[in-house]
Order: structure tokens, then C-alpha cells, then sequence
């Protein structure tokens, strides 16, 4: 081949290569005939002793079964307003926060956040040792007590529940910021007199602490009409009651909810966040027969995921099962 007849070839070679470094792409990472990208993704769940991280390693399973090509990664937090950063920051693609913890961020770029579904509720726990004289917050002043990590959703709600009790949480008490398992063992080892716990039910560590020590849950729900009044963006409590018998012999009592909501941010592809969303609603009853609070999760409230907007991929989904 001459070499004027090799230069009239180059815009057909160049084409030509330009296809096969798309298909290559296409396949390595980009988006394949599934609509989305293949890929690690990664996912903040939360503490390991949480629910959290149960239904996260499980939901991980279920995504890349039903998603080939897509990894997930989870990834540990101190909880909500970690999540919260992890999505904004671009650390993470999905993770799980309560829908106050939403509400009340507005570090920069919280603009971006978007809801997957609406998940379970969270239950807020005071548990103290069954022989406590503790009765209610109130009762609190002076003690040592677990008020979960800095970054935590749990952290974020006791300070103010400490403070309409009339406690001041710096010093009304004496605060250890522990995640949920440090603060069973220390409860158990007589190094706190109560700890406030955040999480679906039953949470694991404390089903594990009430199997060999006698605890008791303390009510709440007396706080929340003050906590409303104080703090208008803990709306998204609720009184709820807590069930006996879900940590060996407890009681019954009334305590606050708050709505689990999956989120995202609004650049992740509309494919990949659909095809989430497909997954959560279809692993329901499988995940829900090791992980209790993902029985919960419905069709008909996922889509309430007030303060958050929809992202435009569960949109499309919802939309795609809408009767």
C-alpha cells in the first residue's frame, strides 16, 4: 500500500478504533445492556454490631446477584450524619440514614441528597440495667451514660432529648460516645449506668447483652410533644411502642420512631439507582427472614421519603410497578 493510500485510510481506521475502544468501555465499566455501570459501588451501612450492617451485607448479596457486574462495598460508619457525608463527599454512592438526621444536614452540598425508599423505623432505646433506678430521662442527671459516636443519628437525637429532660449533655451528665456493642459491654461491666441506642428491632447487641444480663427499656414517649416544641425538625419522631419480649423479658413501653430512608446523591446513574431500588423491594422476604426490620419494608411506603426527593432512577421504577 502506497503511503497516500494508507493516509486516505486513516478516517476509517480512526472510526473503526474508536468503536472498539466504546465497546471496550462499554464492557469494562461503562453502562451495558442492563442500563447501568458496571463496577464497584460503594455503600456506608453503620456501626457492626447495628442493624444497619446486618441488612447491608445481605442487601450486598441480593444487588449483585440480581446486577451482574456490579460490586458492592461496604463500607462501616459511626452512623446517619456519617452516611450523610459519605454521600455528599462522593465517598459512598448509597447509604442508610434516619429521615431527622436528612433533615437537620446542611453541610455543603446537602442540596444533591436523594432518596432510594423508605425502609424500617428506627427505634430510640434507653436501656439501663433491670435493678436501675432510672424511670426516665429526667432521672439521668449525674450518671454515666452511652450516647452513641459523634456522627451518629443516636448522638444527634439524645442531646436533645437530654436537654427538654432538663439535663444539659456536656455536663448534666457524664457522656461516653460509644457505638451500640463497646456500650452493651460496658453496661455489663458496670461501667455505665445507661446508654441510648437508635436501630431497627431487634439489634442484635442487645439481643445478645439481655441473653446474659437483665436489662430494661426505659420510656420515652413522654418527650416527645417537648422535643416537637424545641426542635421542629425532629418531626419525623413519632411515639411508637416498643414490643415486650423483644429483649428477653422486657415490657412494653412507648417510646420515639423515626423513618430508615436509603439514600443517594443526584448524579448517580438513574440505571444503577433503579435497579437498587429493584432489589430492595424484591429481597424483602428473603432478607426479612434473618434480618427482622427488612419485613417491614413496602411498596406502598417506599416512596415517602420525606425530607429527600426521590432520585429520577427509583422514580422509574415506582413508576414501573404502579398498578
Amino acid at each position: 500500500m502506497t503511503w497516500s493510500r494508507a493516509r486516505r485510510c486513516w478516517p476509517l481506521l480512526a472510526a473503526l478504533l474508536l468503536v472498539v475502544g466504546s465497546l471496550t468501555g462499554w464492557w469494562l465499566g461503562g453502562t451495558g445492556a442492563g442500563g447501568y455501570p458496571r463496577g464497584v459501588q460503594g455503600f456506608a451501612t453503620g456501626v457492626p454490631a447495628g442493624v444497619y450492617s446486618q441488612y447491608g451485607a445481605m442487601l450486598k448479596g441480593y444487588v449483585q446477584s440480581a446486577m451482574p457486574g456490579v460490586q458492592v462495598r461496604l463500607d462501616d460508619s459511626q452512623g446517619s450524619l456519617d452516611n450523610l457525608d459519605r454521600v455528599v463527599s462522593g465517598q459512598d454512592a448509597f447509604a442508610f440514614a434516619t429521615a431527622d438526621a436528612a433533615t437537620q444536614y446542611h453541610n455543603p452540598g446537602w442540596q444533591r441528597l436523594r432518596a432510594v425508599a423508605r425502609l424500617y423505623d428506627d427505634y430510640l432505646q434507653l436501656v439501663v440495667p433491670a435493678d436501675s433506678p432510672v424511670q426516665r430521662v429526667a432521672d439521668l442527671k449525674g450518671m454515666k451514660v452511652g450516647v452513641g459516636q459523634p456522627l451518629s443519628g443516636v448522638n444527634l437525637v439524645t442531646k436533645q432529648l437530654l436537654t427538654v429532660a432538663g439535663i444539659d449533655p456536656a455536663t448534666g451528665i457524664t457522656p461516653y460516645q460509644l457505638e451500640v456493642g463497646a456500650a452493651a459491654k460496658e453496661l455489663a461491666g458496670h461501667q455505665l449506668d445507661a446508654f441510648f441506642w437508635s436501630g431497627g428491632l431487634p439489634t442484635g447487641a442487645l439481643t445478645q447483652l439481655s441473653s446474659t444480663f437483665p436489662i430494661r427499656i426505659v420510656p420515652l414517649g413522654d418527650l416527645a410533644n417537648a422535643l416537637h416544641d424545641h426542635y421542629p425538625d425532629s418531626a419525623a419522631y413519632r411515639t411508637s411502642v416498643l414490643p415486650a419480649s423483644v429483649y428477653g423479658r422486657n415490657q412494653a413501653v412507648l417510646t420515639l420512631a423515626v423513618p430508615n430512608l436509603l439514600i443517594t446523591r443526584d448524579d448517580v446513574s438513574p440505571g444503577l439507582v433503579e435497579g437498587l431500588t429493584r432489589s430492595v423491594i424484591a429481597s424483602r422476604d428473603v432478607i426479612g427472614s434473618a434480618v427482622h426490620s427488612a419485613q417491614l419494608v413496602d411498596l406502598g411506603t417506599a416512596v415517602y421519603t420525606e425530607p429527600l426527593p426521590l432520585h429520577q432512577g427509583a422514580e422509574a421504577y415506582y413508576r414501573s410497578v404502579k398498578p
